[in-house]
């Protein structure tokens, strides 16, 4: 397992300086946040200007990319399935070989979103790309059993575990995702309590060194991408520095 951090977790700074800022506090990898939106790496402008997008990619301040984080709104199905192909094509000469997405919210229809789904795990397995789907409180995902039969009935879909997800105003009896960590291929970590979803770290309920050797049960050999957002007057700095030696103690 190696440690990344997202780009998001300095998102009001530019890409530039986001990169830089994780790079000074030592880690090695960077999730991209390719969300339409943010200041940055758009889907749309990327599908506009692919070469271009590679060319201002080379410098990575020595990171190297572990994951892509891909949100594309637009509802025009052709045009989706045209920026995610996009996405693949910038994934595969970066090397990336993992890509997060959102599933569809609660109440999208589930036909629907498994022929979008089945359309993007194909193209990316083309290029020797995983998709990973996250699991979030609100979306289809945030419901174990609906994880599981998105990836029964989509041959080559994975997950994007959050484990947050499974803490944040959850009850007991839903805490608990050992039945999916087969099919991670991708983790986004912060702490978390009952009552806040992001705290400082070491205040919250997220045991770390029982997810930790719970992957490695599982074989898991990807990311444990960090992803702590500035909010709440949070010192971003600290708690990433914080976040990564304790990942490492844990490894």
């Amino acid at each position: 397992m190696f440690i990344c951090a997202t780009t998001n977790c300095f998102g009001e700074l530019s890409l530039d300086q986001s990169l830089e800022k994780i790079a000074d506090l030592e880690y090695s990898h960077v999730e991209l946040m390719f969300h339409e939106s943010n200041a940055y790496l758009k889907p749309s402008e990327v599908c506009q200007d692919l070469q271009g997008t590679a060319v201002r990619l080379k410098n990575l301040y020595r990171l190297i990319p572990g994951c892509f984080s891909v949100e594309i709104t637009t509802e025009d199905t052709d045009e989706y399935v045209q920026q995610f192909i996009a996405i693949c094509k910038l994934a595969k000469v970066m090397q990336v070989v993992t890509i997060a997405l959102r599933s569809a919210p609660w109440g999208f229809p589930f036909n629907s979103e498994v022929e979008r789904l089945r359309v993007c795990v194909d193209e990316a397995g083309k290029r020797g790309i995983l998709v990973g789907l996250l699991t979030e409180r609100g979306h289809l995902t945030e419901e174990l059993e609906t994880t599981k039969t998105l990836c029964k009935v989509i041959p080559g879909l994975h997950v994007t575990l959050d484990p947050s997800h499974f803490i944040f105003q959850q009850p007991e009896s839903r805490r608990s995702y050992e039945s999916i960590l087969d099919k991670v291929c991708h983790v986004r970590l912060r702490d978390t309590r009952f009552d806040k979803f992001q705290v400082c770290v070491g205040q919250g309920e997220l045991e770390f060194g029982k997810i930790i050797a719970s992957l490695e049960q599982a074989h898991y050999q990807r990311g444990l991408s960090v992803d702590i957002q500035n909010e709440n007057e949070m010192d971003v700095t600290q708690e990433m520095r914080k976040m990564r030696l304790l990942l490492e103690s844990l490894l």
